[in-house]
């Protein structure tokens, strides 16, 4: 379904309800630069570092398109568990894994709360952005604690520059690049001010500085363009 959710006057804050959740997939390719190349970037390095047999967990799975992606490239058994605290993210989630025939344990929850297990890769597409800045140390320690030694965090962010001119640029860049995908002015604004205080964006050193603090050996950006970022953490 196409993305229509912003062509009406909001009433309230951005969140992930059924209105979101039925077109989150077509939102997604049209709001993120080169989405699906990330995806497939995401995924063949999560099968370079995954352990055969070991559990791959993806914080805020939404609709699970990213565990279903590497599910496509298996070479080995792996178990996957996808955590959402949208009912509504859940349930198109259930419906993709049994229309594609993909087994993944799927929780609805709160990622702060909920028991990660221990996990060869843990995965946070564009998560830590609505998780709020005091409680986001606290999470990037809990998903170091829970991987196993040479195991990776993958996760996406959208990014904020120090300097101003800079981020302004980025911003009016993104702005177009919305437009180029069908999104209207109106539409845009809708939405930005939607996700005002809900989405927290860091910088990209901030984002590095969040994992390294956490305990992680390494922490990378293995793909940027202008304010969106990816990052790979190892622990």
């Amino acid at each position: 379904m196409k993305d229509r959710v912003f062509e009406k006057q909001i009433s309230k804050q951005f969140e992930f309800d059924e209105n979101v959740a039925s077109v989150f997939d077509d939102m997604l390719n049209r709001s993120i630069p080169f989405y699906a190349e990330v995806l497939n970037l995401v995924c063949e390095l999560i099968l370079k570092y995954a352990v055969p047999n070991s559990s791959v967990i993806d914080l805020g799975c939404s609709t699970a398109n990213t565990l279903l992606a590497i599910s496509k490239k298996m070479r080995f058994p792996l178990k996957f568990t996808g955590i959402d605290n949208s009912s509504a993210m859940i349930k198109q989630a259930r419906k993709k894994a049994q229309a594609y025939g993909v087994d993944i344990e799927f929780i609805e929850g709160d990622i702060t709360k909920s028991d990660f297990g221990i996990n060869s890769v843990v995965i946070a597409n564009y998560t830590f952005q609505f998780i709020r800045p005091p409680q986001r140390a606290k999470l990037a320690r809990k998903i170091y604690e829970s991987l196993q030694n040479g195991g990776i965090c993958i996760f996406s962010e959208k990014i904020i520059y120090e300097n101003k001119t800079l981020n302004k640029n980025m911003i009016d860049l993104y702005l177009n690049f919305k437009k180029g995908h069908g999104y209207s002015d109106f539409e845009i604004a809708q939405k930005r001010e939607a996700l005002e205080n809900v989405l927290v964006p860091y910088s990209e050193d901030e984002n590095k500085e969040l994992m390294k603090s956490a305990g992680f050996n390494e922490v990378q950006t293995i793909f940027k363009y202008a304010n969106f970022a990816t990052f790979l953490a190892i622990k």
